[in-house]
């Protein structure tokens, strides 16, 4: 079986905190993975703007915030400053790096991408991703080579910014193999690599064994499948014990395909056929 584990942070105390945290863990057991950071300003107190979803109140009251997070992340850009998340914490960036792992960006502006991405136009995309990439190469010395968009969140406009930019992958949506996003007639060239599975936290409060729920749902074991740990959070951060026999809590929101974008999915394997120039090449990360 080969699993794939795919790590989004979005906050400060995530970063500084819970990643060194789970960099012991990996070590331990012999395990790499892929990292995905956002760079700017760790706005995350402003997500209480979504408490009129119901799917996302259902999920505060299903998983204790307050416990989960902690204080300072939920009122992080609001009554508590919102400080760089990636370029703030540079060791931390560069002991990913040194242990092996792949490190990508995630965004700028993690919630601006969640909230608004279908109202930004394909300039302010740029801007946005543009800014990440920048902040990753001042600290880093490279430009990244890989994204994982905020959310699950895509639009035709944050496909073409990605085509422009080069990356080797994208990890942007949920799905079940790898694929060609194809919107309005265009096939676009940037490979995606979906998210084939549950986060831990949306499991948490439904599941009595995160776990066990989440091992329970890799299936067929000759499918290569990509688990994502989102953001390591307080539980993780402060050391506490894993809650329910599991590895530790994780953010995870039910993102995807932003509402009217239109996308669809060519097999990688079809896209493959096409005319043009093709990136081959084998992808970094990950542990079999």
């Amino acid at each position: 079986m080969r699993l794939a584990i795919k790590v989004d942070v979005d906050t400060r105390i995530g970063l500084r905190e819970g990643v060194p945290r789970l960099l012991d863990l990996f070590r331990r057991h012999g395990v790499r993975a892929s990292f995905f950071v956002s760079f700017g300003p760790d706005h995350s107190g402003r997500a209480i703007r979504r408490l009129w979803r119901p799917s996302f109140l259902l999920k505060m009251i299903r998983t204790n915030p307050l416990r989960l997070y902690g204080l300072k992340t939920l009122l992080s850009g609001t009554l508590f400053p919102s400080g760089p998340i990636g370029e703030e914490n540079p060791d931390c960036l560069r002991a990913i790096e040194a242990a092996g792992h792949e490190l990508g960006i995630h965004g700028y502006d993690h919630v601006r991408w969640q909230d608004r991405l279908e109202k930004m136009t394909e300039l302010e995309i740029a801007a946005e991703l543009g800014r990440s990439a920048a902040a990753y190469e001042r600290v880093l010395g490279a430009r990244p080579r890989a994204t994982a968009a905020p959310g699950w969140r895509l639009t035709a406009a944050s496909l073409a910014v990605e085509d422009r930019l080069g990356f080797d992958y994208a990890s942007d949506a949920r799905g079940v193999r790898p694929f060609f996003p194809v919107a309005g007639g265009r096939a676009f060239e940037t490979l995606q690599i979906p998210t084939t599975l549950p986060t831990l936290d949306e499991l948490t409060g439904r599941e009595p064994r995160p776990n066990d729920a989440l091992f329970s749902r890799l299936g067929d074991a000759r499918r290569g499948r990509r688990a994502a740990v989102s953001r390591p959070v307080r539980g993780l951060s402060q050391g506490n014990p894993p809650p329910q026999g599991g590895d530790g809590p994780a953010q995870g929101r039910r993102g995807g395909i932003a509402p009217g974008a239109g996308i669809g999915r060519a097999p990688a394997g079809k896209a493959g056929q096409r005319s043009g120039p093709q990136r081959v090449g084998r992808v970094p990360g990950g542990v079999n």
